[in-house]
């Protein structure tokens, strides 16, 4: 150590500046006899003395020019000394080293005495160990017995609970008012039943067959006594003026559970409750529905006989025969008017019969239909309803309202074959189509084939009167219908106020079928007219009497709505063309000179024809005749117009086109005289264009 320590010292004085060259001191080694006497290979020797060269001991050593024996040397002497100093420091504590010692033996044998406290205890322990692990297992062997015991009791419990029949629920049972109580007692006594009857193990049990006739007897008394409750609160739906739906609702679904019980544990008398509800239902919602229609009978307006047909003729009726009907109503068979108002009022309240009554009201059996419709929605849907939820039971609303149905059949079958009522059939069949719409809303089904047979049986009613009207048209009498007269027909204007109606109520449905129907009334209503128009002996009269029809018949039918369709356009038409007929016969009627020599030679010109051509002669006298009475010409035709047509402004229309026309053909003239040799001689007879345009103006403002 001594020897490092100077070695460190030397180091730390020369430092790496005295460095010198590893190869002067390699070169004292005899690698030769080393090799030879060692046979040890010094392969790569040189590498690893390059590599020592950056070590600072081995670099300090070379530092000093010392050699590597010389070194090992003093190495030697220095641990050597090393060696005696540390002996001479171990004999200066000898003392401390022997008391060192004489605690190390006093601390042996308290740890020999705490090693033989500790084995005592080590076994001490061990046999608590093996206690405590039989305790353990004798714990878990316990705690399993507890487990299984307490298993036992549940079940044990549970089973004694589910058969023991406890004397509450005895007196409850057979001397208590059905009431909350008591149906919650009959849940658990269906319990107990079920639980009798459920586990086959249950049923050889000892317990069961001491307790199972009480059991019994418990299930005959509670179906009997609920059978006795359920059969007078039935009979109380039997009262006159029960309000049954709050009956129902109020009172009956409190006691749904009886009905349950009674499914599940007295199947015969379920079936005699539902029978016995079935049948007072049925006996009094046919009483209800009897007597309500009886009262809408009450309240009807007869609007149409099988005499009130479009091409049926008024006078024909007889003086008497509408005596009980008042002449206002005959319009509706026809005319829509404010009936469509029903179509509006489809979710109102059904007509209280008394009130209406006591207003002293009629109404159309249309009002009358769909109040007893409403109604019946109602009460079908609220018994639906019913049905499903205190019974369970959807399909036995059909048996319930069986005699409903029934009534309103039979009272449907009178009424249907003695209406003659086209407009109010086909309101009945929108009606029964929102009424369609109003259960699938309501997402009740218990309607559909009822509400279908309805309008199934109104359609060929409604395409039987239809047909009635459509045949009156076509064999109608023309001489007993014709009348002196060129103003609009009444046959024609029932057809336009009917026609229209059937648009309107066609409108938001587009039935194909009914748009044929129409095409063929306007069929024979054209034919009605022509033969109505040739009954007058002047052309004029009859394009007179046929401008008036069409233009009325147009008229009424832009009241249906706007856009008008093929029909109205089949009269516009048909106005149009009969206008220019009208025209030109006016015309002629005034002015047939000016107009037979426009139309013959207006057209010529005097430089090519090859006839004659055309003289002053020919012409003045056409002039003069305009010159001296075109005013009063035009005055005339005024008042012709006036007096022919029933509607002004299809006169003025009418006055302007002719107006006009004229101006043309005065113009053509004017053109022709101009052609004509010598013809300025007459422009001093001639009317000027502007004073016409003027007269047509003034005549324009009239109107």
């Amino acid at each position: 150590m001594a020897e490092v320590t100077t070695r460190t010292s030397a180091d730390a004085n020369n430092g790496p500046n005295s460095f010198l060259d590893l190869g002067s001191f390699v070169g004292d080694l005899n690698v030769e006899d080393e090799t030879a006497s060692d046979d040890i290979s010094l392969e790569g020797l040189e590498e690893e003395l390059q590599e020592c060269k950056t070590d600072d001991v081995v670099a300090n050593i070379l530092s000093k020019g010392t050699t590597l024996r010389e070194y090992t040397k003093g190495v030697e002497n220095n641990l050597r000394q090393v060696e005696l100093d540390s002996i001479q420091d171990y004999i200066k504590e000898s003392d401390n080293l022997v008391s060192l010692h004489d605690q190390i033996r006093d601390c042996d044998m308290i740890l020999s005495q705490m090693e033989t406290l500790l084995s005592g205890f080590q076994d001490e322990i061990g046999s608590i160990s093996s206690d405590i692990k039989i305790l353990q297992e004798k714990s878990m062997d316990m705690g399993l017995r507890l487990k299984n015991r307490k298993v036992a009791e549940s079940k044990l419990a549970k089973f004694v609970e589910d058969i023991i029949v406890p004397p509450r629920m005895i007196d409850i049972i057979v001397d208590g008012e059905v009431n909350e109580e008591y149906m919650r007692t009959l849940e658990i006594l269906s319990k107990k039943l079920k639980f009798a009857d459920a586990d086959p193990m249950v049923k050889t049990s000892k317990a069961l067959k001491d307790v199972q006739p009480e059991l019994e007897k418990l299930r005959q008394k509670a179906v009997s006594k609920v059978f006795d409750f359920m059969v007078q609160k039935l009979y109380a739906l039997r009262k006159p003026k029960t309000n049954i739906q709050i009956l129902q609702q109020s009172i009956l679904l409190k006691y749904k559970y009886i009905l349950s019980f009674l499914k599940e544990h007295g199947k015969e008398v379920y079936l005699e409750v539902r029978a016995a509800y079935i049948d007072t239902m049925n006996k009094v919602l046919s009483a209800q529905f009897r007597a309500y229609i009886q009262a809408l009978e009450k309240l009807q307006l007869d609007i149409a006989t099988s005499n009130d047909l479009i091409g049926v003729e008024t006078r024909s009726t007889g003086l008497f025969s509408r005596g009980r009907e008042p002449l206002k109503n005959r319009s509706a068979v026809f005319a829509l008017g404010e009936r469509i108002n029903i179509l509006k009022e489809i979710d109102e309240p059904p007509l209280i019969p008394h009130i209406a009554e006591a207003s002293s009201k009629k109404y159309p059996y249309e009002f009358l239909f769909r109040s007893l419709h409403k109604l019946l929605m109602d009460t079908a849907s609220s018994e639906y309803l019913f049905c499903d939820d205190f019974f369970g039971e959807e399909a036995m609303f059909y048996d319930i309202f069986a005699g409903p149905f029934s009534v309103i059949d039979e009272h449907f079958g009178t009424i249907l074959p003695n209406s003659f009522d086209a407009i109010g059939l086909l309101l009945m069949i929108r009606i029964i189509h929102q009424h369609q719409l109003v259960m699938s809303r309501r997402r009740i089904p218990c309607l559909d084939s009822y509400l279908d047979k309805v309008n199934i049986a109104l359609w060929p009613r409604f395409k039987m009167v239809f047909d009635l009207h459509l045949n009156s048209l076509r064999n109608a009498n023309i001489r007993t219908l014709w009348e002196d007269d060129v103003h609009p027909h009444y046959v024609i204007r029932r057809y336009a106020e009917f026609t229209a109606s059937l648009i309107h109520l066609n409108v938001e449905y587009g039935d194909g079928q009914l748009e044929l129907n129409l095409e063929r009334l306007r069929m024979a209503v054209d034919d009605l007219l022509v033969k109505l128009a040739q009954m007058f002996a002047k052309q004029k009269l009859q394009t007179v009497f046929l401008i008036n029809n069409y233009d009325m018949t147009i008229s009424v039918l832009k009241e249906a709505g706007p856009d008008g369709g093929k029909i109205q356009q089949h009269f516009e038409e048909l106005l149009k063309n009969n206008t220019a007929i009208f025209v030109e016969e006016l015309l002629l009627e005034h002015f047939s000179d000016l107009i037979k020599f426009v139309k013959t030679r207006g057209s010529e010109d005097s430089s090519t024809s090859t006839e004659r051509p055309i003289t002053i002669a020919e012409v003045e006298p056409i002039v003069k005749d305009f010159a001296s009475r075109w005013k009063a010409a035009i005055e005339l035709m005024h008042n012709d117009v006036i007096t022919s047509f029933s509607n002004f402004l299809c006169g003025m229309d009418i006055l302007r086109a002719a107006l006009t026309q004229l101006l043309l053909y005065y113009t053509r003239l004017s053109d022709c005289i101009k052609r004509v040799n010598g013809g300025s001689t007459l422009n001093k007879d001639l009317v000027s264009i502007s004073s016409i345009m003027y007269e047509i103006r003034k005549y324009s403002r009239t109107f």
